[in-house]
C-alpha cells in the first residue's frame, strides 16, 4: 500500500513556481487541496490500466544543452505497462532522428502524458529514469494524476492504416527559421504538446520535468516571424506548465499531424503576458497568455506510424475564439470612438422563435469585424423599405452571445409596429440594413460568482438569453458558470421564444441554471411540469418558493408594468434597490425606491477583471422595513417538474395585479 497524498499534508505537490501561478489568481489554498487529494507518489489501478491501452505516448526530457523537447513514442496495447504502482515500463525508444535521441537514460528526469483521443482520457506521470536497454526504459514514478478531457478535440483510430503502410520516416530536417510548411501546419493546428521543465534539483517530487496537451480551433497560436503566441485557457490551476516557466523560462513544442504522421519539433524561450493584456482581453475564453521565440527545431516527415481522424472538437474548446476574431475585435475595439457611425449589415438567416418573435442574423457587409458587446446591450437598427417611405429607426436587444460570429436580433411583430411588420413581412437573407454598435448599461458579468435571476415577461426574453448562453460561455471550461435562475412569462407556450435553449443551458450545466416557465394560458394538451412550470402571474410568493435563501443580483427586462410588479415584489420581500438591474420597453421608466445612504455599485466591463464585491443578504430587509426575509425553498421543489403543482396553487392566491406579460 501507497499512502494518498492526503495523509502528507506538509508535503506540497507543488513547486514554487507553480505556487506563486496558483497566488497569483487567488487560487493557492484550492489548488493545493486538490493536489494534495489527487496528486499521488504512485499508479492508481484504473492508471495502470489506461497506459496498458495506449498506442502512443508523449514524452518530455531534456536534451545536453538545456533545452527541452516533446517528443512522442508508439506501440501496439501493452507496450505500457506497470509491474507495480511506483513503476512504468515502456517497451519503445527514440529514433535516432527523434530530439529525445540520447537523452533517455538512466537518471534522466521525464515527464510523460499517456492520452486517448477516441474517449479525450488523459493522465499525466512524472518521474525519473531508473534503467534503459535496446527495447525501453522503466521510470520511477514522482507524481502520477488524471487531468480532465477539456480542449482534447476527439479523434478516431484509422484502423485501416498499419504502422506498415507508412513505411519508414523519410528523413530530418532542421531549421532556426519558420518556412511556409511549419506556418501553414502551425495555422491549421488545433492540437499541440509542450514540454517544460523547474531546474532548482531540490528533489522534491515536485521539481522535474513535465510534458501537457494543448488544445484549441485552428488558428488559436499565433505566428509572427519566429515567435508564437498562445492562450491559456481556464483548466485546474495546478499551473504546473506555467510554474515551469516562472523559474525557467524555456519550452519544447510538439505539432502532430495526425493524418499525414508529420511531427514538427520546437523549443525556445518563453515569456508570460499579463491577465489584462489587450491581446488576452480580447482572445475569448482566454485568462492568460504566452509567447513561444524559437531558438531551433527539426521537421520528421512520416515520423508517426499511426493515423488518426479528426471526429469532433471538445465542447469547451468550441466555447474559444481563435486569433482572427480577436485581431476583429481588437480593430472593432479601435474604432470605438465612432461606435455611433452607421455600418453596413446584411442579413444571414432568419429563424422564428415563436409564433410571434423572429430573430435576424446579421453579419459585417462592409468586411469589417464586429464590435464587441456585453450580453444585454442593445444596437440600433436602420430599415430602408423598399418603398418611398423614410427609413426607421429602431433600437432591439442583442440576443446573441458576445462569442458568436454575428449579430442576433430576436424581433416580436406588433400589430400596429410598421418596423416590426416590416421586418417580418419584407425582410430575408441578403437584404442589406444599417447598424450603429451595440452600446446601454443593462448587461451582466459572468465573472461574479454570485446567483443572479433574471426575470422577462414576453419579449424581455431577448437580452436573458444573451446573457445566459455568455454566462455558461465563460464559465464552463472552468466547470463553474455563475448561478443563473431565469423565470419567464408569456401568454402561452405559443408565443414563448428560446424555451428549448434554456432547457439545453440547464441539462449542460448539470442544473447551475435554471428556467422556469409561466404562461396565463395554457395550450390545449399542454403538460404542467413538462410544457411549462406554472401558471399566473410571477408573484413575491412564487419566488419565496423557487429562491432558497441567498444573495442575488436581479435583472429585469418586460413591458412597463410587469417590470414594476417585480420590482415592487422584491423590494417587499427585501431586496436592496442596487440589486435589481432593470431594462423597460418604451417611454416609462422604472419608479425606485432608494435604499437609506447608499450608492448604486458601479457598473464593470465583463471584459475586465473583476473582483468580488461585499456580500449583502437577501435576508436582510431595507431599512424601516417590516417585511421578513424569504424562507428557504424546501428540498422538494429544487425540481421544475416537482415544482409544478405547488406553484400553480401559489399563483391561483396571488393578490398582486401584474399587467399582462407580453
Amino acid at each position: 500500500m501507497h499512502p494518498d497524498k492526503e495523509t502528507q499534508p506538509d508535503v506540497s505537490p507543488f513547486h514554487d513556481g507553480e505556487q506563486r501561478m496558483q497566488a497569483r489568481i487567488d487560487k493557492r489554498e484550492t489548488a493545493e487541496q486538490f493536489g494534495q487529494r489527487f496528486i499521488r507518489t504512485f499508479l492508481l489501478d484504473q492508471h495502470r490500466t489506461f497506459f496498458a491501452q495506449l498506442r502512443f505516448l508523449v514524452v518530455g526530457g531534456v536534451d545536453a544543452d538545456d533545452w527541452p523537447w516533446a517528443s512522442v513514442l508508439t506501440g501496439q496495447p501493452g507496450f505500457l505497462s506497470t509491474p507495480d504502482t511506483t513503476t512504468i515500463s515502456v517497451r519503445a525508444t527514440a529514433a535516432g532522428t527523434d530530439p529525445l535521441h540520447g537523452t533517455i537514460k538512466s537518471g534522466a528526469k521525464l515527464g510523460l502524458l499517456g492520452i486517448d483521443p477516441s474517449t479525450r482520457r488523459r493522465n499525466r506521470l512524472n518521474g525519473q529514469v531508473t534503467s534503459t536497454d535496446a527495447t525501453g526504459f522503466t521510470l520511477a514514478v514522482d507524481q502520477s494524476f488524471g487531468n480532465c478531457p477539456q480542449y482534447i478535440q476527439s479523434r478516431t483510430l484509422d484502423t485501416d492504416h498499419t504502422p506498415a503502410q507508412s513505411g519508414t520516416e523519410i528523413g530530418v530536417q532542421t531549421f532556426r527559421e519558420f518556412d511556409d510548411k511549419a506556418r501553414a501546419m502551425i495555422g491549421a493546428a488545433d492540437t499541440f504538446f509542450v514540454s517544460s521543465y523547474d531546474r532548482t534539483a531540490t528533489q522534491s517530487p515536485a521539481e522535474g520535468v513535465d510534458v501537457s496537451h494543448r488544445g484549441g480551433k485552428p488558428g488559436f497560436v499565433r505566428i509572427e516571424a519566429n515567435t508564437l503566441t498562445i492562450p491559456d485557457y481556464s483548466g485546474n490551476h495546478y499551473f504546473n506548465t506555467l510554474g515551469n516557466f516562472l523559474v525557467n523560462p524555456k519550452a519544447g513544442l510538439l505539432f502532430a499531424d495526425f493524418q499525414s504522421g508529420d511531427l514538427l519539433h520546437l523549443t525556445g524561450t518563453v515569456e508570460l503576458l499579463p491577465e489584462d493584456d489587450p491581446q488576452v482581453v480580447a482572445f475569448e475564453g482566454a485568462e492568460r497568455a504566452w509567447r513561444f521565440t524559437l531558438d531551433h527545431g527539426c521537421w520528421r516527415q512520416n515520423a508517426l506510424p499511426i493515423r488518426y481522424e479528426f471526429e469532433a472538437y471538445a465542447p469547451s474548446t468550441l466555447m474559444t475564439g481563435n486569433w482572427q476574431q480577436q485581431l476583429q475585435a481588437t480593430e472593432s475595439q479601435i474604432a470605438d470612438s465612432d461606435r455611433h457611425a452607421w455600418r453596413p449589415f446584411r442579413v444571414a438567416a432568419v429563424e422564428d422563435e415563436s409564433s410571434v418573435i423572429r430573430s435576424f442574423y446579421l453579419e459585417p457587409a462592409d468586411g469589417g469585424g464586429l464590435a464587441p458587446f456585453q450580453a444585454g446591450q442593445f444596437l440600433t437598427i436602420r430599415i430602408a423599405p423598399e418603398s418611398d417611405e423614410p427609413p426607421y429607426v429602431r433600437t432591439y436587444t442583442v440576443s446573441s452571445a458576445p462569442q458568436d460570429p454575428h449579430y442576433r436580433i430576436s424581433v416580436k411583430r406588433e400589430e400596429h409596429g410598421q418596423a416590426s411588420c416590416y421586418l417580418h413581412e419584407a425582410v430575408g437573407p441578403g437584404y442589406l440594413v444599417e447598424i450603429k454598435a451595440p452600446t446601454g448599461t443593462f448587461f451582466i458579468d459572468p465573472t461574479i460568482k454570485r446567483p443572479a435571476v433574471l426575470i422577462a415577461g414576453g419579449v424581455g426574453i431577448t437580452p436573458m438569453i444573451s446573457m445566459a448562453r455568455h454566462v455558461v460561455n465563460q464559465g464552463m471550461p472552468a466547470g463553474n458558470p455563475r448561478p443563473l435562475t431565469i423565470l419567464h412569462a408569456t401568454r402561452d407556450t405559443h408565443e414563448r421564444a428560446f424555451g428549448k435553449t434554456f432547457h439545453d443551458l440547464e441539462i449542460q450545466t448539470a442544473g447551475k441554471i435554471r428556467y422556469f416557465s409561466f404562461v396565463n394560458r395554457p395550450r390545449a394538451g399542454d403538460k404542467p411540469g413538462i410544457d411549462f412550470t406554472s401558471t399566473g402571474h410571477i408573484t413575491k410568493e412564487v419566488l419565496r418558493q423557487i429562491l432558497p435563501l441567498d444573495d442575488y443580483d436581479f435583472y429585469l427586462c418586460g413591458p412597463p408594468p410587469f417590470m414594476q410588479a417585480i420590482y415592487d415584489a422584491l423590494r417587499m420581500l427585501g431586496v436592496h434597490d442596487a440589486r435589481i438591474h432593470a431594462e423597460a420597453f418604451g417611454p416609462a421608466s422604472l419608479h425606485r425606491t432608494a435604499d437609506a445612504g447608499a450608492q448604486p455599485p458601479p457598473r464593470r466591463s465583463p471584459l475586465m477583471k473583476s473582483r468580488r464585491p461585499k456580500r449583502l443578504s437577501l435576508s436582510s430587509p431595507p431599512p424601516g422595513s417590516s417585511m421578513p426575509g424569504p424562507k428557504p425553498m424546501a428540498p422538494s421543489l429544487n425540481s421544475p417538474r416537482r415544482m409544478a403543482s405547488t406553484l400553480i396553487s401559489v399563483a391561483a392566491k396571488a393578490a398582486a395585479a401584474v399587467a399582462r406579460p407580453s
